[in-house]
């Protein structure tokens, strides 16, 4: 096979690159509510597979009446926010995950109880799609400390996450699938000892 092959043929493996690159992310901040009908939107959303770009962190915010609306983080691949259907108008695309400042003991999976409203209107999220509809949930590290122990942190906290939804909510454990990504995945535009960094993401299969 030519170099030159070689080189496309990377890219368009590239092009298929993990869920982390291809997907926005609604960043929620401790003291937001979730709204389980957002939540049931942006899990229910199909997987996009953009150009992988180098990602950004942008706020989206409106003005209503004059007043502008509170803004809403948002983690994504690609600066363009814009998709084109069928019929060739565009429309504006949604977040394809969704993560949550899950607080947990130090050094611990134990969920702490400041966490359980959030995860309460994710599981009610959860419950409005449709019952054979798959959810990841992955959790998430900041950089301090080493990535192995982290990465096993973070699989142990996603899985307190997952049994908290099955104990507590009677949610189906063969939809949850747990993936701990350690800090293998940092939020853009913030510093990797930034709290934001520690979190659990959903995202929609």
């Amino acid at each position: 096979m030519s170099h030159r092959s070689l080189i496309l043929a990377a890219l368009v493996l590239a092009s298929f690159a993990g869920p982390a690159l291809a997907q926005d992310v609604r960043v929620y901040g401790p003291a937001e509510t979730v709204d389980p009908g957002d939540v049931a939107r942006i899990l229910g959303t199909p997987e996009a597979r953009p150009a992988i770009k180098m990602r950004s962190l942008r706020l989206l915010g409106g003005a209503r009446a004059g007043k502008p609306a509170p803004a809403e983080r948002v983690a994504t691949v690609d600066d363009d926010s814009a998709a084109t259907d069928e019929a060739g108008t565009s429309e504006a695309k949604g977040p394809s995950a969704l993560a949550l400042p899950v607080q947990f003991g130090f050094d611990s999976a134990e969920i702490q109880p400041a966490a359980r409203q959030q995860l309460d209107a994710l599981a009610e999220g959860i419950r409005l799609l449709p019952a054979a509809k798959p959810v990841v949930i992955e959790g998430h590290t900041d950089a301090v400390g080493a990535a192995q122990y982290n990465e096993q942190l973070s699989q142990r906290r996603a899985q307190s996450v997952k049994q908290y939804l099955v104990a507590t909510h009677g949610i189906d454990p063969a939809r949850l699938r747990v993936v701990g990504m350690g800090q293998r995945s940092m939020l853009p535009d913030l510093a990797p000892h930034a709290a934001e960094q520690r979190r659990v993401q959903f995202r929609g299969e």
